[in-house]
């Protein structure tokens, strides 16, 4: 019968030989036989035994487990739990792995929008991502209050013009002032503000922000902190006290 010598069954299993030697450590490797000259020599059923652990490692398993599973004399008992913890590691790895694939896909896009790049703005970027799902949250609240108030507007407003019945939209208008400054007030409590120079988070006052010239994402403003005026990116930030 065929003997190998460490180096021999490194090039076979497509290993290095410090591997081979890592699992003679580790003592699922063990070596047929040790030659006089205390060389370590590996037969073929050893060769077997090294594909099927690399076969092992490269789906992933711990060197424990592989140890676990061989040294079972019925390995069918432990092998279907041991894949299925498996499984669900890797698909764990996978979904984190997703995760910071969309968070860097985001990020890129959010940087060609970004004509003065600076390490600083990755920083807003990303603390606007962070608080994104919160500021879609606040803005689908107030969506769905104000619902009923524009069904109310529209209904008031037709019936005025078919029946020339003009109290409902009085009724109407009294009702939604206090809802829009309801609604501003609790919008504008829940948001902050990002100033492009000084990249630091401030909240306006409520009066020039509710005023402000503004895109769906930003708010001309100015800075509480450096005073620049411009621009400011709008994010989720708490409650003001």
């Amino acid at each position: 019968m065929s003997k190998y010598t460490t180096g021999e069954v490194a090039k076979i299993c497509g290993v290095t030989v410090r591997t081979v030697q890592y699992y003679d450590t580790r003592g699922i490797l063990i070596p047929s036989e040790i030659s006089e000259g205390g060389r370590r020599l590996y037969s073929e059923d050893d060769i077997r035994r090294m594909k099927i652990i690399c076969f092992l490692r490269e789906l992933g398993l711990p060197i424990d487990s592989i140890s676990q599973l061989l040294s079972e004399d019925d390995p069918n008992s432990v092998i279907s739990l041991l894949f299925e913890q498996q499984e669900k590691a890797l698909q764990e790895e996978i979904n984190e792995c997703q995760t910071k694939l969309d968070k860097l896909k985001a990020l890129q896009r959010e940087l060609k929008g970004i004509d003065n790049f600076s390490v600083e703005s990755i920083g807003d970027i990303a603390y606007v991502m962070e608080n994104k799902k919160k500021l879609k949250k606040l803005r689908a609240t107030l969506l769905i209050t104000g619902i009923p108030v524009a069904i109310a507007q529209w209904v008031s407003i037709i019936q005025w013009i078919l029946t020339g019945i003009w109290w409902p939209f009085v009724i109407y208008i009294l009702a939604a002032v206090p809802y829009a400054v309801w609604a501003s007030t609790f919008f504008f409590k829940r948001v902050a503000y990002i100033c492009p120079k000084c990249h630091d988070i401030f909240k306006p006052a409520f009066k020039e922000a509710f005023f402000a010239r503004h895109t769906p994402n930003t708010r001309k403003l100015t800075c509480t902190c450096c005073g620049h005026h411009g621009f400011c990116v709008e994010t989720f930030g708490g409650v003001a006290k």
